[in-house]
């Protein structure tokens, strides 16, 4: 939204300075027209800075977040192997407890 208000700005001050009656004042406009428009660009990088930063937390997050689960299920893969369930997979064997017949 802030974009857009600076956007609206600097076409406003180029408009202003189109219609303006000396050519110093028409510099003056252009001027300013090109500030609010370095302004806008400012606004629009530091805006993709924090959803970047952002979006790498979250990314992290998650990653923590799998990790944790993994651990369980190797945990219960574990214990499974070790009370002799069939299908379970011992992690640190990498060996099925076969199926009873």
């Amino acid at each position: 939204m802030r974009i857009r208000i600076l956007t609206i700005a600097a076409a406003s001050v180029l408009a202003l300075g189109a219609a303006a009656c000396t050519q110093a004042e028409q510099n003056k406009a252009e001027a300013n027209a090109e500030a609010a428009g370095d302004k806008a660009a400012d606004v629009a990088a530091q805006t993709g800075e924090v959803v970047e930063s952002g979006a790498i937390l979250d990314g992290l997050s998650r990653l923590h977040g799998a990790g944790k689960v993994a651990d369980k299920l190797e945990d219960n893969q574990a214990q499974a192997a070790a009370e002799g369930r069939p299908g379970a997979v011992d992690p640190t064997t990498d060996t099925r407890v076969p199926a009873k017949n």
